[in-house]
């Protein structure tokens, strides 16, 4: 054995690689949140394309100088900020002013997720946080919905002639489920065809999306199904008006009960790690969601739910981690 193949090579972990990277994984998130955005196009017109441009821009541009700044290393390749500029305006209403959409995107990304340390560090969802300081600054222009059978105004930039409604989940919390089911029956809520967020009105859209990221291995089902399950048992068995059943469907396609349990409640950062927490996890934030729709004074509860569940995840990942071998629990 010569000298050469005797050399001991020291290297520090990880020792075995794998092809999937960050950048592949958010691709695939990308991916997945296309057809979410081609019914958005097709509801509320080019603005919602122009819209999601802008806040990835703005998150692209907010991480490379906050990174620059800092002399840190440059991250925009990994794709995680378009992700977060993506889904924070799949979360707002098609009209809402740019600047506005801005100042959310730079909470998101240097407040929430830079000053903690970067993608991997934050304790909350970024573009949820985004969202909820958005919500709690700028309340009227955040909760100013679009009928989609007047999109072609908001394609023009012009509030001016926009036909502004109350969302199926206001309806419900204000007693008009009856008026709700005559306006809007369950394959308009199932598709898309409701006034919300420009990004979380179709379920079936979401639900494609979701598919693709569970066959790509990207996220786990648990969450997303103990999520939405929960949230199905309890509106099915405790419904305010109409039959259980009917209430339970307005209630799961309704808000952005789909988009946050496929694409927010799964964000590995703050999310568990084991299969038995992410189900806990998933369980928790349908308890929340319920709770606030029900008894808050806000008629959605997705956002905040997770919000508050990600608080959680350090307690969940503790009391449900495997016992190590050899080790006596």
């Amino acid at each position: 054995m010569s000298q050469e193949s005797r050399k001991l090579a020291v290297a520090s972990s990880p020792h075995v690689s794998s092809p999937i990277g960050t950048r592949s994984l958010m691709l695939d998130v990308l991916i997945a949140l296309v057809p979410a955005l081609c019914i958005g196009i097709w509801f509320f017109g080019p603005r919602a394309l122009t819209m999601t441009v802008v806040s990835v821009l703005a998150c692209e541009i907010f991480e490379y100088g906050y990174r620059k700044l800092l002399k840190k290393t440059n991250t925009c390749g990994d794709l995680s900020a378009a992700i977060t500029g993506v889904l924070l305006a799949f979360v707002c209403p098609v009209t809402l002013p740019y600047w506005v959409l801005i100042i959310g995107d730079f909470f998101a990304i240097v407040v929430v997720k830079q000053l903690f340390g970067g993608l991997g560090k934050n304790f909350l969802n970024p573009a949820l946080a985004g969202r909820a300081v958005l919500v709690a600054s700028y309340a009227g222009t955040m909760t100013s919905w679009v009928d989609p059978l007047a999109n072609k105004a908001a394609l023009l930039g012009s509030n001016a002639d926009i036909i502004t409604t109350a969302t199926p989940l206001a309806m419900m919390k204000t007693g008009a489920f009856a008026e709700l089911l005559e306006k809007y029956s369950i394959t308009d809520m199932f598709v898309g065809n409701i006034p919300g967020s420009m990004g979380e009105v179709s379920a079936l859209a979401l639900l494609i999306g979701g598919i693709y990221l569970v066959w790509r291995k990207v996220i786990n089902w648990q969450t997303p199904v103990a999520y939405i399950a929960t949230v199905a048992v309890l509106a099915f068995l405790f419904p305010t008006s109409g039959t259980g059943v009917e209430w339970m469907l307005y209630s799961i396609f309704g808000g952005g009960l789909f988009l946050g349990a496929i694409f927010m409640a799964t964000d590995y950062t703050t999310s568990p790690v084991t299969k038995k927490g992410q189900v806990i996890f998933g369980i928790g934030c349908g308890l929340f969601t319920i709770l606030i729709r029900y008894f808050g004074s806000y008629n959605e509860g997705v956002c905040y739910s997770i919000m508050v569940m990600n608080l959680l995840v350090p307690l969940i990942d503790k009391y449900t981690k495997p016992t190590r071998f050899g080790v006596v629990k």
